[in-house]
């Protein structure tokens, strides 16, 4: 069989603080959301911008470690994989999202 490759690395900059909650267990866990900005020139010779937004969650002594420095507008450099999700909201419909479950964590600049 096969060995499979799920990795991801981006570099933006933090749409909002990061959120720590904890589970029923006790384990931390942080959720925020990082924007990545790509530029190019179109034929008109004109500069274009595109934004992708990436949610991100971290678990454990990374979530805890990290929450600290991870402020709005904050560059950071996140590393780790995707993963889908499927939930159902308070009127029973159901949503899928991806996320990017972190590994590591680098703050590249605060705000």
């Amino acid at each position: 069989m096969a060995r499979g490759l799920n990795k991801v690395m981006i570099v933006g900059n933090l749409g909002r603080d990061a959120e720590m909650r904890f589970t029923p267990s006790g384990k931390p866990v942080i959720h925020f959301s990082v924007a990545v900005n790509q530029f190019w020139k179109g034929a008109d010779s004109e500069l274009h911008t595109e934004t992708e937004w990436f949610n991100v969650v971290a678990w454990g002594n990374l979530a805890e470690n990290s929450k600290k420095h991870l402020q709005k507008g904050s560059l950071v450099y996140v590393e780790g994989r995707l993963q889908s999700r499927v939930w159902q909201d308070s009127e029973g419909l159901q949503h899928k999202s991806v996320e990017i479950v972190a590994r590591d964590i680098l703050l590249l600049s605060g705000k």
